[in-house]
Order: C-alpha cells, then sequence, then structure tokens
C-alpha cells in the first residue's frame, strides 16, 4: 500500500522559508516522478513541483527561483526547500505521486495523480 506522509509545515513570515519532506512507504520510491501540489482556500489543486526518476525537475512559474524539490533516494524521502515565502504561498502541500511512476504536467493534477498524502499547511503571514 502506497503510503506518503508530509511534514514541515507551519506558520512563517513573508520572506521566511520552511523545509517540507514526505516520507514514501509501498511503492519503489526511486523508481517514481514525485510531486508536490499545493491547494490554497477556495481554489482548486495547482502544480508546485515535480521531480523525476533521473532528477529532472520542473516548478511551477509561480515558484521558481524561489523553491527547490529533491529526494534522497536512500531514505525515501522527497523534500521541497521554501524561500521567499509570500502570502501567495498559503495552502495545503501535497507530495504525490502515480502509481505507475510516471507524472504528467501537462494534465490537472486530479487527473495526474493518484496517490496523495494527507497535506501539511503552510500559512504566511503578511
Amino acid at each position: 500500500e502506497v503510503q506518503l506522509v508530509e511534514s514541515g509545515g507551519g506558520l512563517v513570515q513573508a520572506g521566511g522559508s520552511l523545509r517540507l519532506s514526505c516520507a514514501a512507504s509501498g511503492f519503489t520510491f526511486g523508481s517514481h516522478d514525485m510531486s508536490w501540489v499545493r491547494q490554497a482556500p477556495g481554489k482548486g489543486p495547482e502544480w508546485v513541483s515535480v521531480i523525476n526518476s533521473v532528477g529532472s525537475t520542473y516548478y511551477a512559474d509561480s515558484v521558481k527561483g524561489r523553491f527547490t524539490i529533491s529526494r534522497d533516494n536512500a531514505r525515501n524521502t522527497l523534500y521541497l526547500q521554501m524561500n521567499s515565502l509570500k502570502h501567495e504561498d498559503t495552502a495545503v502541500y501535497y507530495c504525490a505521486t502515480r502509481h505507475n511512476g510516471i507524472v504528467v504536467v501537462t494534465t490537472t493534477p486530479r487527473d495526474a495523480l493518484d496517490a496523495w498524502g494527507q497535506g501539511t499547511l503552510v500559512t504566511v503571514s503578511s
């Protein structure tokens, strides 16, 4: 059974930093594309970042240059380093993947992903 458990969210002032972690189990983590998706209050899920099995990355324009995705395959853990946080980054952040291991960002997160964590709340005060 796929399990994804996020941690590291919290309250931070604008301009601050947070590091999210996602502990994965129940599947071959190293061979799966992994993603971070966020959902702000009243809005649908949106892509934040994706890292594939060989380390290539994708970032949404809204976070490019501020966020860094990484993975530690030995620890089955996904990370998201978030710097220069803005109020508009406030959202629940989810770690997610697809059971077949392939994540396609040209579709919506709901269509592209079928394994999600419970989410961790990030609140950025302005």
